[in-house]
């Protein structure tokens, strides 16, 4: 009887220790990045009046927004959030960097914005359409009942 107390207690110590390091392992800080910003010594690379709008292009990769090319000017943005166990996720830090261009497409200015400028840049936002116009799922349930062949239901091959 003794033996198999051991065992059990060693078994409910070991259980215990691995509950306590899942629960740890769930409430760990995690950060995830998201976008991209050239680095600086990157964007030192460009000269303003001279490096055209190909040439950045082709250097940092296609811009964040499509319209932004409309306004001459080009938007590349990152941020970080921050996850912290069951609780929602805080954005700590976006960089949105706009390269405006002249009339010519030569660079005309090379601006970075922060969470801390607090400046809203418009960016495109695409929406997909989900195909359902405003139907409940209660409505869709009983919306599908006319379609239901009997034959097809019952295996009638005919």
């Amino acid at each position: 009887m003794g033996a198999m107390t051991g065992k059990l207690r060693k078994s409910v110590k070991a259980a215990g220790l691995v509950s306590f390091l899942a629960v740890a392992a769930g409430c760990t800080q995690m950060d995830r990045f998201h976008g991209f910003i050239p680095p600086a010594e990157e964007l030192s690379t460009l000269d303003v009046g001279t490096t055209t709008k190909d040439e950045v292009v082709s250097r940092f990769g296609p811009p964040i927004s499509e319209r932004a090319l409309e306004n001459n000017t080009i938007y590349y943005a990152s941020s970080q959030f921050r996850y912290f166990g069951p609780f929602a996720p805080e954005e700590v830090d976006r960089q949105v960097l706009a390269i405006d261009f002249d009339s010519n497409d030569r660079v005309r200015n090379i601006s970075r914005y922060t969470l801390e400028d607090g400046r809203v840049v418009v960016l495109d936002r695409r929406v997909t359409e989900d195909g359902i116009n405003d139907v409940t799922f209660l409505g869709q349930l009983l919306g599908s009942f006319g379609r239901i062949d009997a034959g097809q239901f019952l295996g009638d091959d005919q």
